[in-house]
């Protein structure tokens, strides 16, 4: 995966403005916020941090 920390250090979830990380497969960046949960896709090493692009990810996989 060629997105930089320090990338990942200044983006935040466009809908609720929290932190994200990678996803275990590196194919997603997840929303750190428990009641958020959203999965925004990677496509082509560019993060597409559009709400409407995100899935929800269920409750019990967010870390």
């Amino acid at each position: 995966m060629a997105i930089s920390p320090e990338l990942l250090e200044i983006l935040r979830c466009p809908q609720c403005r929290s932190e994200v990380r990678l996803t275990a497969d590196e194919t997603g960046l997840k929303c750190t916020n428990a009641e958020c949960r959203l999965v925004y896709p990677v496509r082509d090493e560019i993060p597409v941090m559009i709400v409407e692009e995100a899935k929800q990810e269920a409750a019990e996989d967010v870390s």
